[in-house]
């Protein structure tokens, strides 16, 4: 019996030993840090026919896997469970700790399903025929084109883009950024009604893999549309086109690879291109990578080379210019533009951006005045390599060998030509873009034409300038050219403004001159301005834009004017007053053709307006004795102009010598004296009326008021009228434009090019700003001084030096 007893105790010890623990003493197993632990099968035991068992009422911390026979596994799944799920609403990027099934099983797209933890199960099938035909998945990635489509978190994807779980970058480290890795978690489907999310995770060089959960979900939303939204994060379309991008650049020597996949992404690309243009990043990168498969595939895309967008650091560019100047040893205007625009020894300001096509215009006219022929460039030694540098950060840059040609475009001499042309060019368009830069405003508006260079204007049919040319003529025709100020501002189609000061004034002087129409009076050379209830006088052909009024102009108009308010004293104008004043100008041969037609509009305007000679009476007021002698000799010898003077004629300059605060009485001893010379015989009365002057003594009068002449010309030529403008203050936009604290921002921002978003938050804080809502105040100033953004906020901040510099020139 004891023996019995002794190998029943030894039995009883060995089934303690090897039987199983209890869960309760069990140690947990560490988590997975692979989220794809396979589960081993014998060949007659596929993973599909492998199910999990409920945990008993007893064991409820542990669930055991179906053993096979010749391993197990056992996981305490429950917890792992329910920490991923506790993970999932503290974590947005939780660590995928679920052990899953090999790969994926591949259905149709009808009987797709998903897993209740919201990882992958996806489904690639052809679009065009989707439940024919299925391509099986695998764990490596691989390219869907466009023909593609898959179901990736309950969102159906059309193709153009990188699936699987495992792809390096060309770089050879770190996972390829567009990669869409399906078993890593996404939220649920939103659609993009209210906006797309995004937070820090998309950064300035966005990675699929490095999204937030969230985020992820809203690029898969996206990637569920059209592709086309205006809301879209600029940074959801960069990561969308890194795929597009590694295809072309991995694959485009492989003529393995069917023409049809990179004529489908030419195409996505320029659509890209042109819905997200505005993004002036994105612009370059897009037509960049248009360039560079246009010169990988020339035959293929040749018929397409026309769409190919213009944009700076251009890589046809350069080549072009190369077999140019090798074929002419010469540059043509078209390419001298695209230099100017491309090269890096220069950058456009504002007017050229702003006013693009413009700016072409007018830059190859002006090179066509200086280089007839073209510019003459030699071939230089240095070679030309040109180089793609990709947007996708996992893509090292790319050189593209071009047969051993000449690099022309790293020359200095014809690059500093070209700056000077683009310079003036600038300035003139200064004006022009600043008042397209205001809002409400339009390339369409009369303003916006009176402010363009004459010589890009005139080239040019315009509507408008044609109807009021037409209008114009026949009132020269028909009224002598006198019309009301009124009358001719409705030819402009603008509103009737409150008064006609400087900006009337130019705008008015500014139609004429395209229509090639003058009028008077003209501040710029009559030292008179309209008023909105007065007359002007319009001529034709006008003065020209090279007209300079001479000398003797101004004192022949100094003459007119006094004349005209002889003529005007008694409120008539007799006919035989307005011929004297009229011979003042046909006689005088010093005059210019040009001259005489605007003098005898000054005339008739002068005389069709009431004269007002209160500013002319102040500055009689201030003059001396000499000077007031002068003054009445000059009024005088415009009465005697003719070599006889009667007695109205004299009650008439009485008349004038008391509005100007003159003695009338003297009127008759000046005209003896004037007429007297102590070495002539006194002038003979020839009857009771009038007075005659011999030849001699016109002549002694005539040198003797040379020097009244020249005195009074200082006098009468001055801008009576420039006191009576309505000075309106336009607001502008100047760094003052932003209130204290925004400038204040603004400034410590420009101290370099790039802060993390951290340091900007601490900045506005101290200032009580918020983040985004003074980076939009601060980009809209900018965008009202230059047109342009001065800060790109792409979780990180970032500074446009460039746009710094230019605002700080302003």
């Amino acid at each position: 019996m004891e023996f019995i007893f002794i190998i029943a105790v030894v039995i009883l010890i060995i089934w303690l030993i090897t039987s199983p623990r209890s869960n309760s003493n069990k140690k947990k197993p560490k988590v997975l840090d692979n989220p794809r632990q396979n589960i081993k099968e014998t060949p007659d035991t596929p993973a599909s026919n492998a199910s999990l068992s409920r945990p008993s009422s007893d064991v409820t911390s542990s669930i055991n896997l179906i053993k096979t026979n010749k391993a197990s596994v056992s996981v305490e799944l429950h917890e792992q469970m329910n920490e991923l799920k506790t993970a999932k609403q503290t974590d947005p990027k939780p660590r995928i700790t679920v052990v899953n099934t090999p790969t994926p099983i591949i259905e149709s797209a009808d009987s797709a399903t998903y897993s209740e933890d919201d990882l992958a199960t996806f489904n690639i099938f052809e679009s065009a025929n989707p439940l024919n035909k299925s391509i099986k998945g695998t764990r490596k990635a691989q390219w869907l084109d466009k023909k593609k489509e898959t179901v990736i978190h309950k969102r159906n994807l059309a193709g153009f883009f990188y699936l699987g779980e495992q792809m390096e970058s060309l770089r050879g480290y770190d996972p390829e950024p567009a990669l869409l890795n399906p078993i890593l978690p996404a939220s649920t489907p939103l659609g993009h009604q209210l906006g797309y999310y995004t937070d820090e995770s998309l950064g300035y060089w966005p990675s699929y893999s490095n999204l937030s959960r969230q985020c992820r979900g809203a690029y898969l939303d996206w990637l569920a549309t059209d592709r086309s939204a205006a809301n879209t994060p600029i940074g959801f379309v960069f990561l969308y086109f890194y795929g597009l991008e590694r295809f072309v650049v991995e694959n485009g020597k492989d003529d393995k690879v069917a023409d049809e996949y990179f004529e489908g992404i030419f195409d996505e690309v320029l659509r890209l291109h042109n819905v997200f243009a505005s993004n002036r990043s994105f612009a370059g990168y897009s037509a960049n990578l248009l360039e560079f498969m246009y010169l990988v595939k020339p035959k293929l895309f040749e018929c397409r080379k026309h769409k190919l967008p213009k944009t700076r650091h251009s890589l046809l560019f350069k080549l072009r210019l190369s077999e140019q100047i090798v074929a002419t040893e010469r540059v043509d205007d078209e390419l001298a533009l695209e230099w100017i625009k491309n090269t890096d020894q220069y950058n456009l300001k504002t007017a050229a951006r702003r006013c693009d096509v413009e700016f072409a215009s007018l830059f190859k006219l002006y090179y066509k005045q200086k280089f007839p022929e073209g510019m003459q460039v030699k071939p230089n030694k240095t070679k030309l390599n040109a180089e793609y540098f990709a947007a996708n950060g996992g893509i090292p840059s790319v050189k593209i060998l071009l047969d051993g040609l000449p690099d022309p475009s790293v020359l200095k001499t014809p690059i500093k030509r070209l700056i000077s042309i683009a310079d003036k060019v600038t300035e003139e368009l200064a004006s022009y873009s600043r008042y397209l830069a205001k809002a409400d405003t339009s390339k369409d508006d009369l303003a916006a034409l009176m402010l363009l260079p004459r010589v890009i204007a005139s080239s040019q049919p315009f509507p408008l300038i044609e109807k009021f040319k037409t209008w114009a003529k026949a009132i020269i025709l028909e009224n002598d050219g006198v019309t009301n100020v009124s009358e001719f501002w409705l030819q402009t189609d603008l509103p009737a403004p409150k008064a006609i000061n400087k900006k009337e004034s130019e705008l008015i002087y500014n139609l004429a001159s395209f229509a090639d129409i003058g009028m008077a009076p003209d501040l710029r050379y009559h030292h008179a301005k309209p008023k909105l209830d007065g007359k002007l006088v319009l001529f034709t052909p006008g003065h020209g834009e090279e007209f300079v009024p001479s000398h003797a102009f101004n004192q022949v108009g100094v003459a007119l004017r006094l004349g005209a308010m002889v003529a005007n004293i008694d409120g008539v104008v007799d006919e035989s007053e307005s011929s004297e004043l009229e011979k003042l100008i046909a006689h005088d041969e010093k005059l210019t053709d040009t001259e005489k037609r605007s003098l005898k509009a000054y005339l008739t305007w002068r005389l069709v307006t009431p004269s007002d000679n209160t500013g002319l009476k102040n500055r009689l007021n201030n003059l001396g004795e000499t000077e007031i002698e002068f003054v009445k000799r000059f009024i005088l010898s415009i009465a005697l102009a003719d070599g006889n003077v009667d007695n109205k004629e004299v009650k008439q300059i009485e008349k004038l010598y008391t509005n100007l605060g003159l003695d009338k009485e003297s009127v008759t001893s000046d005209i003896h004296q004037l007429t007297t010379n102590s070495h002539q015989p006194a002038l003979s009365r020839q009857n009771s009326s009038e007075f005659s002057l011999d030849e001699t003594i016109l002549a002694l009068h005539e040198s003797q008021t040379t020097e009244a002449k020249n005195m009074l010309e200082q006098i009468f030529t001055s801008d009576e009228d420039e006191s009576d403008y309505i000075e309106v203050v336009e607001s502008t936009n100047e760094l003052d434009g932003l209130d204290q604290a925004h400038s204040q921002l603004y400034e410590k921002l420009c101290a370099k090019a790039q802060w993390s978003r951290e340091e900007v938050i601490q900045m506005c804080s101290e200032l009580k700003l918020m983040v985004d809502g003074s980076v939009e105040t601060i980009n809209d100033w900018s965008f009202d001084l230059v047109d342009a953004p001065v800060i790109e906020d792409d979780g990180d901040i970032y500074i446009d030096e460039e746009i710094v510099a230019e605002i700080r020139e302003l």
